[in-house]
């Protein structure tokens, strides 16, 4: 179980980094929703799932289940939808003013 979850893992993060270096606008917001992705599943796993434990560690139960990884799941899961919807509004204003959504720079553009 443990290779099939670090060869997902793996797996989204080499196609996020290769969308990431694409030259357009859209396979860039995906590349960087898959790497999302990927540091999410990695945070979840980390946590390692316990099935039928409390999330508080009391007297009478033999284990628990750690809560702090589910809860920054949720709060990457969060942030990442915000970021996501910003990064696709200034792709599509990008898009609307120029008529593609093509990533170019020029050297006068960089400061060169």
């Amino acid at each position: 179980m443990e290779f099939l979850v670090a060869s997902a893992i793996g797996l989204m993060t080499a196609s996020g980094i290769y969308l990431v270096l694409r030259l357009r606008a859209f396979p860039v917001i995906l590349g960087l929703s898959l790497l999302t992705y990927a540091v999410n599943v990695f945070l979840f796993i980390s946590g390692r799932l316990t099935v039928d434990a409390p999330p508080i560690l009391a007297h009478d139960t033999p284990g628990y289940t750690d809560p702090l990884p589910q809860a920054l799941v949720l709060t990457a899961i969060v942030i990442s939808f915000g970021m996501t919807a910003v990064a696709v509004m200034m792709a599509l204003g990008a898009f609307l003013e120029a008529g593609n959504d093509r990533i170019e720079m020029t050297d006068a553009e960089d400061g060169k």
